[in-house]
Protein backbone atom coordinates (compact mmCIF):
# COMPACT_ATOMS: atom_id res chain seq x y z
CA UNK A 1 0.00 0.00 0.00
CA UNK A 2 3.11 2.43 1.14
CA UNK A 3 4.87 1.49 -2.72
CA UNK A 4 1.19 1.72 -3.87
CA UNK A 5 0.83 5.46 -2.64
CA UNK A 6 4.37 6.51 -3.55
CA UNK A 7 4.04 5.51 -6.95
CA UNK A 8 0.45 8.04 -7.01
CA UNK A 9 2.72 10.85 -5.57
CA UNK A 10 5.13 10.55 -8.35
CA UNK A 11 2.60 10.54 -10.77
CA UNK A 12 1.13 13.15 -9.19
CA UNK A 13 4.33 15.68 -9.16
CA UNK A 14 5.06 13.68 -12.64
CA UNK A 15 1.75 15.38 -14.39
CA UNK A 16 2.12 18.66 -12.80
CA UNK A 17 6.11 19.28 -14.20
CA UNK A 18 5.78 21.96 -16.42
CA UNK A 19 3.65 24.11 -13.81
CA UNK A 20 6.64 23.10 -11.20
CA UNK A 21 9.23 24.10 -13.91
CA UNK A 22 7.66 27.27 -14.49
CA UNK A 23 7.46 27.72 -10.62
CA UNK A 24 11.05 27.22 -9.79
CA UNK A 25 11.79 29.60 -13.27
CA UNK A 26 9.44 32.73 -12.30
CA UNK A 27 11.44 32.81 -8.41
CA UNK A 28 15.12 31.99 -9.99
CA UNK A 29 13.85 35.28 -12.06
CA UNK A 30 12.82 37.31 -9.26
CA UNK A 31 15.98 36.43 -7.06
CA UNK A 32 17.72 37.58 -9.93
CA UNK A 33 15.76 40.99 -10.62
CA UNK A 34 15.84 41.19 -6.53
CA UNK A 35 19.67 41.20 -6.42
CA UNK A 36 20.41 42.86 -9.07
CA UNK A 37 17.70 45.79 -8.54
CA UNK A 38 16.90 46.02 -4.98
CA UNK A 39 20.34 44.86 -3.24
CA UNK A 40 22.59 47.65 -2.65
CA UNK A 41 26.38 46.70 -3.09
CA UNK A 42 28.68 46.69 -0.41
CA UNK A 43 32.92 46.10 -0.81
CA UNK A 44 34.94 44.47 1.43
CA UNK A 45 38.81 45.20 2.54
CA UNK A 46 40.63 43.36 4.36
CA UNK A 47 44.12 43.49 6.47
CA UNK A 48 45.93 41.20 8.29
CA UNK A 49 48.18 41.76 11.42
CA UNK A 50 50.42 40.09 12.84
CA UNK A 51 51.35 39.84 16.47
CA UNK A 52 54.95 39.25 16.88
CA UNK A 53 58.23 39.85 19.26
CA UNK A 54 58.15 42.75 20.89
CA UNK A 55 60.89 45.79 19.94
CA UNK A 56 61.27 47.35 23.47
CA UNK A 57 63.71 45.11 24.93
CA UNK A 58 66.81 45.90 23.31
CA UNK A 59 68.21 44.58 19.69
CA UNK A 60 68.71 40.67 20.55
CA UNK A 61 65.19 41.02 22.02
CA UNK A 62 63.65 42.93 18.73
CA UNK A 63 65.59 40.05 16.98
CA UNK A 64 64.35 36.93 18.52
CA UNK A 65 60.65 35.69 19.45
CA UNK A 66 60.69 34.26 22.75
CA UNK A 67 57.98 31.65 24.41
CA UNK A 68 56.99 34.85 26.81
CA UNK A 69 56.50 36.77 23.47
CA UNK A 70 54.71 34.44 21.84
CA UNK A 71 52.31 33.69 25.32
CA UNK A 72 51.48 37.26 25.75
CA UNK A 73 50.80 38.17 22.26
CA UNK A 74 48.38 34.82 22.67
CA UNK A 75 46.69 36.88 25.63
CA UNK A 76 46.36 40.08 23.99
CA UNK A 77 44.78 39.10 20.85
CA UNK A 78 41.36 39.20 22.37
CA UNK A 79 42.15 42.50 23.92
CA UNK A 80 43.71 44.21 20.95
CA UNK A 81 39.93 42.81 18.69
CA UNK A 82 38.27 45.01 21.25
CA UNK A 83 40.75 48.33 21.04
CA UNK A 84 40.77 47.53 16.92
CA UNK A 85 36.99 49.05 17.76
CA UNK A 86 37.25 51.67 20.36
CA UNK A 87 36.04 54.87 20.39
CA UNK A 88 39.66 56.64 20.66
CA UNK A 89 41.12 54.21 17.18
CA UNK A 90 37.76 55.20 15.68
CA UNK A 91 37.82 58.80 16.20
CA UNK A 92 41.16 59.11 15.40
CA UNK A 93 40.88 57.12 11.85
CA UNK A 94 37.59 59.50 11.13
CA UNK A 95 39.93 62.32 11.92
CA UNK A 96 42.30 60.95 9.62
CA UNK A 97 40.58 60.66 6.35
CA UNK A 98 37.90 63.91 6.90
CA UNK A 99 35.21 61.53 7.02
CA UNK A 100 31.64 62.50 7.95
CA UNK A 101 30.51 59.77 9.84
CA UNK A 102 29.88 59.21 13.79
CA UNK A 103 32.34 56.31 15.53
CA UNK A 104 29.19 54.67 15.83
CA UNK A 105 28.14 54.14 12.80
CA UNK A 106 31.99 53.59 11.43
CA UNK A 107 32.40 50.70 14.00
CA UNK A 108 29.16 49.30 12.45
CA UNK A 109 31.35 48.80 9.46
CA UNK A 110 34.32 47.37 10.77
CA UNK A 111 34.48 43.40 11.86
CA UNK A 112 37.60 42.38 13.44
CA UNK A 113 38.26 38.73 14.25
CA UNK A 114 40.95 36.41 14.91
CA UNK A 115 42.28 33.06 13.62
CA UNK A 116 42.27 30.22 16.36
CA UNK A 117 44.99 29.58 17.85
CA UNK A 118 47.20 32.60 16.24
CA UNK A 119 48.27 35.30 16.65
CA UNK A 120 46.85 36.63 13.45
CA UNK A 121 43.81 39.68 13.59
CA UNK A 122 42.27 40.48 10.41
CA UNK A 123 40.49 43.73 10.30
CA UNK A 124 37.53 43.72 7.86
CA UNK A 125 35.42 47.02 6.21
CA UNK A 126 32.22 47.39 4.60
CA UNK A 127 30.92 50.25 2.86
CA UNK A 128 29.06 51.09 -0.49
CA UNK A 129 32.61 52.38 -1.79
CA UNK A 130 35.26 49.88 -2.47
CA UNK A 131 38.09 52.62 -2.34
CA UNK A 132 37.05 54.12 1.01
CA UNK A 133 36.35 50.30 2.39
CA UNK A 134 40.51 49.90 1.68
CA UNK A 135 41.84 53.79 2.89
CA UNK A 136 39.60 52.79 6.62
CA UNK A 137 41.23 49.33 6.94
CA UNK A 138 44.23 50.55 6.43
CA UNK A 139 44.23 53.66 8.22
CA UNK A 140 42.53 51.45 10.99
CA UNK A 141 45.39 49.24 10.96
CA UNK A 142 47.69 52.24 11.52
CA UNK A 143 45.98 53.88 14.00
CA UNK A 144 45.60 50.73 16.02
CA UNK A 145 49.19 50.43 15.60
CA UNK A 146 50.32 53.62 17.07
CA UNK A 147 47.58 53.16 20.12
CA UNK A 148 49.41 50.23 20.69
CA UNK A 149 52.74 51.23 21.03
CA UNK A 150 51.12 54.41 23.06
CA UNK A 151 49.23 52.20 25.54
CA UNK A 152 51.56 49.33 26.40
CA UNK A 153 54.67 51.02 25.30
CA UNK A 154 55.30 47.88 22.60
CA UNK A 155 55.70 47.61 18.83
CA UNK A 156 54.11 44.03 18.52
CA UNK A 157 51.77 44.40 15.96
CA UNK A 158 53.44 44.05 12.25
CA UNK A 159 51.12 44.56 8.70
CA UNK A 160 51.31 41.05 6.60
CA UNK A 161 48.68 42.28 4.06
CA UNK A 162 47.42 45.84 3.27
CA UNK A 163 44.04 46.04 2.13
CA UNK A 164 43.08 46.13 -1.53
CA UNK A 165 40.22 47.47 -3.61
CA UNK A 166 37.96 44.57 -3.84
CA UNK A 167 35.85 45.57 -6.86
CA UNK A 168 33.53 42.57 -6.32
CA UNK A 169 30.48 43.27 -4.06
CA UNK A 170 31.03 41.19 -0.88
CA UNK A 171 26.85 40.73 -0.45
CA UNK A 172 26.16 39.47 -4.01
CA UNK A 173 26.24 36.40 -5.00
CA UNK A 174 24.07 35.50 -8.22
CA UNK A 175 24.91 31.87 -7.87
CA UNK A 176 23.84 31.18 -4.59
CA UNK A 177 20.95 33.74 -4.57
CA UNK A 178 19.91 31.45 -7.85
CA UNK A 179 20.08 28.32 -5.64
CA UNK A 180 18.31 29.59 -3.27
CA UNK A 181 15.24 31.17 -4.97
CA UNK A 182 15.24 28.02 -6.99
CA UNK A 183 15.00 25.91 -3.95
CA UNK A 184 12.36 28.02 -2.57
CA UNK A 185 10.67 28.07 -5.72
CA UNK A 186 10.82 24.18 -5.91
CA UNK A 187 9.30 24.22 -1.91
CA UNK A 188 6.52 25.88 -3.00
CA UNK A 189 5.64 24.28 -6.34
CA UNK A 190 5.26 21.32 -4.15
CA UNK A 191 2.87 22.73 -1.38
CA UNK A 192 0.82 23.65 -4.87
CA UNK A 193 0.84 20.34 -5.88
CA UNK A 194 -0.53 19.02 -2.95
CA UNK A 195 -3.24 21.32 -2.43
CA UNK A 196 -4.31 21.15 -5.76
CA UNK A 197 -4.71 17.38 -5.41
CA UNK A 198 -6.38 17.57 -2.48
CA UNK A 199 -8.46 20.23 -3.76
CA UNK A 200 -9.47 17.94 -6.69
CA UNK A 201 -12.44 15.84 -6.44
CA UNK A 202 -12.56 14.46 -9.85
CA UNK A 203 -12.30 10.64 -10.22
CA UNK A 204 -9.68 9.58 -12.22
CA UNK A 205 -9.17 6.15 -11.91
CA UNK A 206 -10.99 3.03 -10.53
CA UNK A 207 -8.90 2.83 -7.51
CA UNK A 208 -10.78 6.15 -6.80
CA UNK A 209 -14.14 5.19 -6.88
CA UNK A 210 -13.14 1.79 -4.46
CA UNK A 211 -11.46 4.67 -2.16
CA UNK A 212 -14.84 6.95 -2.70
CA UNK A 213 -17.51 4.72 -2.34
CA UNK A 214 -16.20 1.82 -0.56
CA UNK A 215 -17.21 -0.27 -3.15
CA UNK A 216 -15.16 -2.83 -5.40
CA UNK A 217 -15.11 -1.99 -9.45
CA UNK A 218 -16.46 -5.34 -11.40
CA UNK A 219 -15.51 -4.19 -14.62
CA UNK A 220 -14.03 -0.89 -16.46
CA UNK A 221 -14.54 -0.11 -20.25
CA UNK A 222 -10.87 1.05 -21.59
CA UNK A 223 -11.10 4.10 -24.39
CA UNK A 224 -8.97 3.27 -27.26
CA UNK A 225 -8.79 7.55 -28.09
CA UNK A 226 -6.12 6.68 -31.21
CA UNK A 227 -8.40 3.99 -32.83
CA UNK A 228 -11.56 6.00 -32.52
CA UNK A 229 -9.70 8.80 -34.40
CA UNK A 230 -8.42 6.28 -37.87
CA UNK A 231 -11.79 5.36 -38.07
CA UNK A 232 -13.11 9.35 -38.31
CA UNK A 233 -10.33 9.78 -40.26
CA UNK A 234 -11.20 6.58 -42.44
CA UNK A 235 -14.65 7.72 -43.37
CA UNK A 236 -13.85 10.71 -44.02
Amino acid sequence: MEELDLKELFNIFWSKKVQIILIVLIFIALGVIYTVGFTTPMYTSSTTLLLAGSESGGEETANSITTTDITLNSKLVSTYSVLVRSKDVLSQVISNLGMDISWENLRNNVKVSSVEDTEVIEISVTTKDATESAKIANETAKVFTEKVTEIYNINNVHVVDEAEVENSPSNINHERDVIIFAFIGLVVSVIYVLIANMLDTTIKTAEDIEKEFKIPVIASIPVYENAIQKRKGGKR
